[in-house]
């Protein structure tokens, strides 16, 4: 089946032709600047041959029909007409407490879509623009929502609330909930697969990136993960504070003068790697830093790896054992210095690197084992592929109809 995967952002719409019976991309790129004027297509062909193209796109049904246009074009397309295009996939960020699962786009999902607009107020409005968009381009083509938070809605009560009163949960939906679950479900599925087995097994995700997040999957089942009510919580991010002391939040407001949408910018664009370095959110550019001697830069990186190798503690508690963990995203997959920072020091878990795979480990799209094999839980690299899930979600709901 050729599923269309879309990922919609308010100004922006990046999509992958699959062919889910090869597994095989056959084409992805990006509509930028969508409603702005400036509006460009990337698009890359299977062969990594990529092509940009100047396109003003008053809104995403434009720009939808511009990527169909693309991927039928006689010269750069891989598929001769629309009705190739048999379905649509879309990822969704945040799903609330309404859906636990994929599902097939009705009115009624699109209604509770909506009501998760305060839960994801940057992204939400954008998917809903993305799914109108889709629907008007190419009508009658069944379209599936892949959300996010779901692979986590498996976590317990005692996981998931938190201990403000009762009433609020009931109010305004205020729980643990969870990011990149797509993810976390990607390589907790292959890592499973390496094992041998789902039942029985205690595996710890780590999606590090330029937001991070790591989950707690027990028998193929999240049970915690560090990203709460939004994204914000957890580790130290690029731009982000993760977890601190909620009553930072009123001190500095107080001090600084901030309303409360100034503070949720300050936590979410000016803190984490950028904050605390003063240099960059960007984990290359402190690590070069680092290289230099920037004791800030190196305070960052050590932030990092400490909080998460306490995540690796609690959560292998919380399970009462660990068979696995499991590095993967943009800093997870490539940044080798980040691994081993987490990895030292954790021999009562049992845990035994191969520094020499790690240090060679980056950049490429295969599963490594970064652990020895005297070492008593197994340390892999899994390069995510969110995509695949949307698109093989996507399949089998619309084979079922």
């Amino acid at each position: 089946m050729n599923v269309l995967v879309v990922n919609a952002g308010s100004s922006s719409l990046k999509y992958q032709l699959f062919d889910t019976n090869s597994g095989k991309v056959l084409a992805k790129g990006i509509c930028e600047r969508i409603g702005i004027e400036g509006g460009k297509i990337e698009h890359k062909q299977a062969d990594g041959t990529k092509t940009v193209r100047e396109v003003e796109m008053a809104n995403h049904s434009v720009a939808t029909k511009i990527v169909v246009d693309t991927l039928t074009d006689a010269t750069i397309g891989c598929i001769k007409d629309m009705s190739e295009i048999e379905a649509v996939g879309h990822r969704v960020v945040h799903g609330g407490a309404y859906f636990s699962e994929s599902m097939l786009l009705t009115d009624e999902v699109v209604e509770k879509l909506n009501l998760c607009i305060d839960l994801a107020p940057l992204h939400t409005p954008a998917h809903l623009m993305g799914i109108k968009g889709c629907t008007e381009a190419m009508p009658g083509v069944p379209q599936v929502l892949v959300f996010d938070t779901a692979f986590h809605q498996t976590m317990p009560e005692k996981a998931y609330f938190y201990a403000i009163p009762y009433e609020m949960y009931e109010k305004y939906d205020i729980r643990r909930y969870g990011a990149h679950g797509t993810s976390h479900r990607y390589v907790a599925g292959e890592m499973c697969k390496i094992l041998g087995k789902t039942e029985g097994t205690k595996i710890i995700t780590c999606h590090i990136g330029n937001g991070s997040s790591i989950s707690a999957v027990k028998d193929g089942h999240v049970v915690d993960t560090s990203m709460g009510f939004t994204p914000l919580d957890g580790v130290e991010m690029g731009t982000r504070c993760g977890s601190i002391d909620p009553a930072i939040v009123t001190f500095i407001m107080n001090k600084e003068g901030f309303t409360p949408d100034e503070m949720s910018d300050f936590m979410n664009k000016k803190c984490g790697f950028l904050g605390v370095s003063g240099i960059s959110s960007d984990s290359r550019d402190i690590e070069a830093a680092i290289l230099e001697g920037n004791h800030r830069a190196e305070l960052a990186a050590n932030i990092l790896a400490y909080q998460i190798q306490k995540y690796i503690g609690s959560y292998t508690a919380a399970m009462n054992g660990l068979d696995a963990i499991v590095f993967t995203a943009g800093m997870g997959e490539n940044n080798t210095e980040l691994r081993e920072r987490v990895c030292r020091n954790m021999e009562y878990f049992g845990i035994e690197m191969d520094y020499e795979v790690n240090a060679k480990a980056h950049h490429q799209s295969n599963v490594i084992k970064l652990s020895t094999d005297n070492s008593k839980v197994a340390v892999y690299l899994i390069p995510t592929n969110e995509e695949l899930v949307i698109a093989k979600d996507t399949e089998a709901i619309v084979s079922a109809l």
